[in-house]
Order: structure tokens, then C-alpha cells, then sequence
């Protein structure tokens, strides 16, 4: 089922698009990856139209390790977690530009990392 988010537009506001969500069930190796995960969401800024400002990822050891990639945008921001014991990450991108697309951002991360099942959700974040 594919669902899309409507957010308003106008010229004296600020529009606030957030798309975020959970993801299941992800290949162990891919969840550990942090090469990887880092090159998947830098793709997800170029796909979604933003502006990228800096990235860093991080490898985190024990139980329940896992890796974190925060994408600092011009628009905003895009930041991905994973948890190796439970195959499990989540995933968020919020934009304030206005020709800025997050969910195209999330539809690529999630195509990539191939979830067995994923939640997704919308908040409009925008100023009034």
C-alpha cells in the first residue's frame, strides 16, 4: 500500500515536512554497515532536493549496538538508528524547504534497506 503525504504551500510561512517511521526485520549485515547506511541516506538528500550541509555516522558496539547517520541539511535534517539485536531501525527526514521532497528521501532509504514491514507517518510541521 502506498501512501503520500499532503503538506500546504505558501509564500509567508515556513513549511515544516516530516516523514519518519520504523523499519523491521533488516538484513543483520546491512544494519551494520555503516559505510553503506551513510552512502543510502547522502543519496536520500540528493533524491529528495536538499541541500547538505554535513553528514556523520557513528558504530556503536555491545548488546545493543547498531549505527547512527545524521544527514544535516540546509532544509533540515535526516537521521537514521539502527539496533542490531532486533533487526530494527528508525528512520526520520524533516524538511522546512518548500521544493524539498522527504518522503522521496525515506522511499529510497526503505528501498534500500528492504524491510521485511515498515511504518511510516506524516506530521505537517509548518509555522500556521
Amino acid at each position: 500500500m502506498s501512501r503520500q503525504a499532503v503538506f500546504q504551500s505558501s509564500d509567508d510561512k515556513i513549511i515544516g515536512k516530516h516523514v519518519f517511521g520504523n523499519l523491521y526485520d533488516i538484513n543483520p549485515e546491512d544494519l551494520k554497515n555503516e559505510a553503506k547506511l551513510k552512502q543510502i541516506v547522502l543519496e536520500a538528500v540528493r533524491i529528495a532536493k536538499m541541500n547538505l550541509v554535513e553528514a556523520k555516522s557513528w558504530s556503536f558496539g555491545g548488546k545493543k549496538g547498531g549505527v547512527s547517520v545524521i544527514a544535516l541539511v540546509e532544509e533540515s535534517h535526516i537521521a537514521l538508528h539502527t539496533w542490531n539485536e532486533y533487526n530494527y531501525a528508525t528512520l526520520d527526514v524533516y524538511t522546512c524547504g518548500e521544493d524539498s521532497d522527504p518522503q522521496a528521501a525515506f522511499n529510497h532509504i526503505v528501498e534500500n534497506l528492504k524491510p521485511k514491514r515498515y511504518q511510516m507517518f506524516f506530521a505537517d510541521r509548518s509555522s500556521g
